[in-house]
């Protein structure tokens, strides 16, 4: 995760794509998340995870949106 200090408001790569995330509910500066995974919801960081953890988490992600494409043209037919 790249920061960019703006008092506990950071930038953040979420799958590419960069975000202004709030993440005072984390950490009390924005230096202590440098290199961190988070769990980044509606531009809220939530939790600290582990390496590991994020990708378990991206790849359930992952699932689901293969699953809900999978109904979603069930549902066309």
């Amino acid at each position: 995760m790249k920061i960019k200090s703006l008092g506990y408001t950071a930038w953040v790569d979420v799958c590419g794509v960069k975000r202004e995330v709030n993440v005072a509910l984390v950490a009390d500066g924005v230096a202590s998340l440098i290199g961190s995974w988070v769990l980044v919801h509606v531009g809220f960081a939530m939790s600290r995870l582990d390496e590991q953890e994020a990708l378990d988490t991206l790849a359930a992600l992952r699932q689901m949106e293969e699953v809900e494409h999978d109904v979603t043209m069930f549902l066309k037919q």
